[in-house]
C-alpha cells in the first residue's frame, strides 16, 4: 500500500521542528553555557534525528514538503514573538523538541515502527538534556571554574571544623565537600545545615559526599558518589534533579562505566599514596591523562595532591584539585588554601598556554 502524503507531510514537519530545535539548544549550550557536554549531547541528538529520517526515507519525505499549501505557515500566536530572555528562547526550543518527537513517535508507528520507537528514545534524552542544560546549567557553570575543591572532615582538622571550613573559603576554596563517614545521620545533617549557611554567604559551592537524602535535606549544590554507592541515576533521583551529582573513578574501565552514568563531573584517582585514604591501586596522573580524551566534562584529580604536584596533574587534564589533610591539617588552614589555589592557578595558566586547545 503506497505511503500517504499526508503523512510523509506530517512526519517531516516534525522532524524539521526537532532538528531546528536541537541547534537552538546546542549553540545555547556551547555559547551560554560554555557546556561543551550538553552541546556535544545536542549534536548526538541531531545525529539520532538523521538516522530517523534516513528510516522513513529523506527523499519521499522531501518530496511530500508543500511550504505553499501549508496552511499553518502564518499562523503564529504573541507569546511567539517575544522571549525575555536566552533561557526563555531555550526552554522554548526544548517544549519544540519533545512535542516534535512525540509526534514523530505516534505517526511513525504507520510507516516504521523502528523509526517511532527511536523518537521515543529522542524524547526521553531531550528530557534529561533539558534537565542538564536548564535545571542545572548554572551550576554546571559554576562548577567548572572550580580550581581547589576541599574535602572536610573533622578528624583531619587542626582547628575547630567550622571554623577551619571558613579559613579554607578564605583561601580561595570554590567548592567544599562534607565528608564523614562515621558521624550519624542527625549530626550530619546539623553539620550540612550549618555548612550550607557558611557556604552560601560565600558564594562557595557544598558538596555531600555519598548521602543522597542529607543533600537534599540541607538543600547542596552537589552529591558526590562512590564505586560503592548508588548509581548516578539513583542518586539524583533521591537529591533532586537540579543537584550536581559527580563519581569517584579508579581505572579507566571504572571511568567509562561511570560516565556512560551520565554525571556531572567525574574524579579521577587516587593520583598518588594518599596518607588520608590508602588505596590498594593508585591510578596516577597517566591514567587520568589516558581517559581525559574521552569526555568534556570537569575531571577532580584526588589522593596524595601537594604544592609540589599540582601541575603534574593539571598538564595531566585535571580540571580541579580534591585536597584534604593536607589543608585541613595545617597550622594555618587559610595559608595552605592560598598555596594550593595559586598553585593550582599557576599550572592551569601553563597549561593552557602550551595547549591551546584544553578544557577551559
Amino acid at each position: 500500500m503506497p505511503v500517504s502524503a499526508d503523512l510523509l507531510r506530517i512526519l517531516d514537519v516534525n522532524l524539521n521542528r526537532a532538528r531546528e530545535a536541537l541547534r537552538v539548544i546546542e549553540d545555547y549550550a556551547r555559547f551560554v553555557r560554555d557546556d561543551a557536554d550538553a552541546a556535544a549531547a545536542a549534536k548526538n541528538c541531531r545525529h539520532d534525528l538523521r538516522r530517523i529520517v534516513q528510516t522513513c526515507g529523506a527523499d519521499a519525505l522531501l518530496a511530500a514538503r508543500d511550504i505553499l499549501g501549508d496552511v499553518g505557515r502564518e499562523t503564529r500566536t504573541p507569546a511567539e514573538r517575544h522571549r525575555d530572555d536566552l533561557e526563555a528562547v531555550v526552554r522554548a526550543a526544548f517544549g519544540r523538541l519533545t512535542e516534535a518527537a512525540r509526534g514523530l513517535a505516534e505517526y511513525g508507528k504507520l510507516l516504521a515502527p523502528a523509526a517511532a520507537e527511536a523518537a521515543e528514545q529522542l524524547r526521553y534524552a531531550a528530557y534529561e538534556l533539558e534537565q542538564r542544560v536548564v535545571l542545572r546549567g548554572t551550576l554546571r557553570q559554576r562548577f567548572r571554574a572550580v580550581r581547589l575543591y576541599v574535602l572536610l572532615t573533622e578528624a583531619l582538622c587542626r582547628h575547630p571544623w567550622l571554623a577551619t571550613a571558613e579559613a579554607v573559603i578564605r583561601g580561595g576554596a570554590q567548592c567544599l565537600q562534607l565528608r564523614e563517614k562515621t558521624v550519624d545521620g542527625a549530626d550530619l545533617l546539623r553539620r550540612a545545615r550549618q555548612l550550607r549557611a557558611l557556604t552560601r554567604a560565600h558564594g562557595v559551592l557544598l558538596a555531600i559526599n555519598d548521602r543522597p537524602d542529607i543533600a537534599r535535606l540541607c538543600g547542596a549544590d552537589v552529591l558526590h558518589v562512590g564505586q560503592q554507592d548508588l548509581p548516578v541515576a539513583d542518586a539524583r533521583h533521591v537529591a533532586g534533579a537540579a543537584v550536581l551529582v559527580g563519581k569517584s573513578t579508579h581505572t579507566p574501565e571504572q571511568f567509562d562505566a561511570a560516565a556512560a552514568e551520565q554525571p556531572d563531573y567525574l574524579a579521577v584517582g587516587p593520583m598518588f599514596d594518599s596518607a588520608t585514604k590508602p588505596q590498594p591501586h593508585v591510578a596516577g596522573p597517566e591514567t587520568l591523562a589516558a581517559v581525559r580524551p574521552r569526555t568534556a566534562l570537569p575531571l577532580v584529580a584526588i589522593g596524595g595532591l601537594t604544592l609540589a604536584n599540582v601541575g603534574t596533574v593539571v598538564a595531566a587534564g585535571a580540571d580541579a584539585i580534591a585536597v584534604c589533610g593536607a589543608i585541613l591539617s595545617a597550622a594555618d588552614p587559610e595559608t595552605a588554601a592560598r598555596a594550593f589555589r595559586e598553585a593550582i592557578d599557576a599550572a592551569h595558566a601553563r597549561y593552557r598556554a602550551d595547549t591551546p586547545e584544553a578544557p577551559a
